[in-house]
């Protein structure tokens, strides 16, 4: 085992921070998700939702965000894998974009639940 090193542990932050960059310039579906995001935070800061609702927004953001880059981890590593077409790897990459959608989903109900009683309230 390798010993502890916090130059070792600030470069891991630097290699984390890169691929972020990556997948951000890169990942078309990440990007969408990003732009959602900024919609529900003007909305958010607009309607005044409260600190718990905020909590919730956060920990959904990261959810999605956090499951899109690895969903374009996998299918990237699975096309190096696997170059031509495999029915197996397809399954891979089919199953990494539902765990995307499932965890899109749930943000979008969450959302929902939090923002149309605020929209309602400022209409009536």
């Amino acid at each position: 085992m390798k010993k502890f090193s916090i130059k070792d542990r600030l470069k891991s932050f630097i290699y984390a921070y890169r691929g972020i960059i990556v997948a951000v310039k890169t990942q078309h579906n990440l990007q969408i998700h990003i732009i959602a995001m900024l919609i529900c935070i003007f909305f958010g800061l607009i309607l005044k939702i409260n600190q718990t609702e905020w909590i919730l927004l956060i920990l959904f953001f990261a959810l999605v965000i956090a499951m899109e880059i690895i969903n374009s981890a996998i299918e990237l590593l699975t096309d190096i894998a696997s170059p031509q077409f495999n029915s197996k790897a397809a399954n891979v990459k089919d199953m990494a974009a539902g765990a995307v959608l499932i965890s899109a989903i749930a943000a979008i109900i969450a959302g929902i639940i939090i923002f149309v009683p605020k929209i309602i309230q400022q209409i009536f």
